[in-house]
């Protein structure tokens, strides 16, 4: 197939806090309703309001606001600190940043439900409670959502059960709502909205279950729809002929898009980022680029024409695709200021264009890579002439802490690099993992630096087939299975802009799991998994402040002033992926702060989902049978020791989500939840056989385990 070009207590939770009734929403104490923003509101940098994921459209998350400042952020502590009382389950993800209009806070919580909190006490004027279906199981990675937008009196939040809602803002009731696409069918919403020059835009979720990846723009007074841009381009289209020419693979292609777009209202284009084409891992069926998968695209704001594209992983097998937000910015290069865009990719680099063109601005190599023919590999893959943010390799010592757990015969093929192939009955181990790299995290930019700041996960991984992926609509579609090997480490990285070179990293014990914020007074903001909202230097890197927050610690801080004081919005609920504490935790920061930090959750990630039923009772160590239960995100066996011969394991998912097992050799189909399956496996030899869910993100965060055969 030819390649396309790119072109063209908690604080005082006082008796006036107003709960409203479950369903959607009520009232109970009014919030100012927003304008209809203009193009300069919407660029502008934030001060009192945080009115936009980002901080402003261009992604930046970025404040100008100086009283906070490298030199006294240590002081920092809680104004008040409440507990939403949603989401923090097991199968729930806390990634929403707060907005912030007239002191009020919006934030959305993993289930869904969204909360106007007073700026001042914290108190909650209204609550929106979604009640989404606990039974839909088309959700990838655990459930979330990354925020909401805010525009013409109405706070937008795309669910996880395929809708667009408009509430308003005043009393958190609905305005409107539409269905974007079918949770059935494998469609879901995670990303935060963009409110836009009178559209709400959004994206899709839903590669895992081989979707048509789609970005719609909706009018924002009546959830009309209005245009619909396909990131697997029809018949007719730019990049249709990276597809195959016959069968229906495009139709299924994935594509979607996770994250909150970027706008450069001079410029008139939308931007953002899209995700793995499908099947995830086998290419066989979809020979060619397979655009517009893991890519870089911009369209006419106005009409959803297409502009230009680059792809950042042609025809990928590796799941190395795009869910971190593109970032806008200015820099000098070569003395000369030019209009950039930048993105974090699971590969480790970060992609940095021309944003009027779609060019690379300081270079990108096309180079040769390992082919595997059955895959239908890409000859060649992109190579920023930069420094990539994780490592890209793995070392052999490495490689021999896990080797023991890897399938029998398992070897290092081509140190371990980024891009090695893998086949029907092979594997390969390669760096990074499927998980990342940067994932869905968002980055950040501070023009006083020129420093872009990026979290990391340094991780091998073992990709196993290349099987057969025979769709089905509302069923996973992967073809093939990877698991992470190891411990996961972490990287937070200050990259130059300029250059694409590392300027300062730290390096973590473990996974660097959430997005950053910037400010002029030379600080960066960045959560920890243990539960700690750390500040750092954003020139040099030295770590400045940390406080506990009571959860992990795997979300964007917003900054704004209150009243005149510049504090820090924070929301620490925890990550399903990163296996962190759960909680529901809304934190308010200031140098006038006197709350202390909170206690340290448990960091086993592992919460029981309601209705887990763990045996009861211990098997025999001769036992022929093994009762495994599953949840979010955790296996309960009722032995860990067996003899040889052939053993039953009886597994049931008592978890809100799809798992799966597998050991020696052996795998269970997907088990939907509340289902049961049955997996024989025969054992010849003793010795210790590991097991794991092979769900993406599953085994790292803690779904994996060793078997003990005497």
């Amino acid at each position: 197939m030819k390649r396309l070009a790119t072109t063209g207590i908690t604080a005082l939770l006082v008796a006036t806090v107003v709960v409203l009734a479950a369903g959607c929403g009520g009232r109970g104490g009014s919030s100012s309703a927003s304008p209809a923003f203009s193009s300069s509101d919407l660029t502008a940098q934030p001060t009192n309001n945080w009115i936009t994921n980002g901080g402003s459209i261009s992604n930046q998350r970025y404040s100008p606001l100086t009283e906070i400042n490298a030199g006294n952020v240590s002081q920092l502590k809680g104004i008040w600190h409440v507990h939403l009382g949603s989401g923090s389950a097991g199968k729930y993800s806390g990634e929403a940043q707060p907005l912030v209009y007239k002191n009020v806070l919006y934030i959305v919580t993993g289930a869904d439900d969204v909360f106007a909190i007073d700026a001042h006490t914290g108190a909650k004027k209204w609550t929106y409670s979604a009640n989404l279906n606990q039974k839909i199981k088309t959700v990838c990675c655990g459930w979330t959502s990354r925020g909401v937008a805010l525009g013409d009196g109405k706070v937008y939040v795309g669910q996880l059960d395929g809708k667009l809602v408009a509430l308003d803002q005043k009393t958190g009731e609905v305005a409107w709502s539409t269905q974007v696409a079918r949770y059935q069918d494998g469609y879901t919403i995670t990303g935060a909205p963009l409110y836009y020059n009178g559209r709400v835009y959004t994206g899709v979720s839903g590669g895992e279950f081989g979707i048509r990846g789609r970005l719609t723009a909706f009018d924002a007074k009546t959830g009309q729809e209005d245009w619909r841009f396909y990131t697997i381009p029809g018949p007719g289209k730019a990049g249709h002929d990276t597809w195959p020419s016959t069968g229906n693979a495009w139709q299924h292609g994935g594509a979607p898009v996770w994250q909150t777009p970027a706008v450069d209202p001079d410029l008139g284009l939308l931007y953002f980022s899209t995700g793995n084409a499908a099947p995830d891992l086998y290419g066989a069926k979809r020979a060619g680029d397979n655009l517009f998968a893991s890519s870089i695209l911009a369209l006419d704001a106005e009409t959803g024409e297409y502009r230009w594209h680059f792809q950042e992983v042609h025809h990928d097998i590796w799941d190395y695709d795009a869910p971190s937000p593109v970032v806008l910015f200015n820099v000098s290069v070569g003395g000369v200021e030019r209009q950039a865009l930048g993105q974090a990719g699971k590969t480790g680099f970060v992609y940095i264009l021309d944003r009027k063109t779609g060019k690379p601005l300081l270079g990108i190599d096309e180079r040769p890579v390992p082919q595997n023919a059955a895959q239908k590999t890409a000859a060649t893959q992109p190579y920023p002439k930069g420094d990539a943010v994780v490592p890209q390799s793995v070392p052999v010592q490495s490689f021999n802490r896990f080797a023991a757990k890897l399938p029998k015969g398992t070897k290092l093929v081509n140190g371990g690099r980024i891009f090695t192939p893998y086949g029907p009955g092979g594997s390969a181990v390669s760096a990074p993992s499927s998980l990342g790299g940067t994932n869905w995290w968002p980055m950040s930019f501070n023009p006083e630096t020129s420093y872009l700041y990026v979290c990391g996960v340094d991780q091998a991984q073992l990709f196993s087939g290349g099987k057969t992926a025979a769709y089905k609509t509302g069923e996973q579609f992967f073809g093939s299975t990877f698991a992470p090997q190891g411990t996961p480490a972490g990287t937070f990285t200050a990259i130059d802009a300029s250059t694409d070179r590392v300027a300062w990293q730290k390096k973590f014990s473990d996974s660097c799991y959430s997005g950053s914020t910037t400010t002029a007074g030379n600080v960066v903001f960045v959560g920890r998994n243990d539960g700690h909202l750390q500040a750092y230097n954003a020139t040099n890197g030295k770590l400045a402040w940390s406080f506990q927050t009571g959860a992990g610690a795997n979300d964007t801080a917003s900054v704004f002033s209150l009243d005149d004081n510049e504090v820090v919005a924070f929301y620490a609920a925890g990550s399903a992926l990163a296996g962190s504490a759960h909680g529901d935790d809304l934190w308010l920061f200031g140098l006038h702060g006197n709350l202390e930090p909170a206690g340290s959750a448990s960091s086993s990630g592992a919460t029981a989902h309601a209705g887990e039923k763990a045996p009861t009772a211990k098997a025999p160590a001769n036992t022929s049978t093994v009762n495994v239960s599953t949840t979010e995100f955790k296996f309960t066996l009722s032995t860990q020791t067996v003899h040889t011969g052939t053993v039953t394991f009886k597994l049931t998912n008592n978890g809100g989500i799809p798992h799966d097992l597998s050991i020696n050799g052996k795998q269970t189909p997907n088990i939907d939840p509340g289902a049961t399956a049955t997996l024989k496996v025969t054992f010849t030899k003793p010795g210790n056989y590991p097991y794991l869910c092979t769900l993406p993100g599953h085994a790292e965060a803690g779904m994996k385990g060793v078997l003990k055969v005497t």
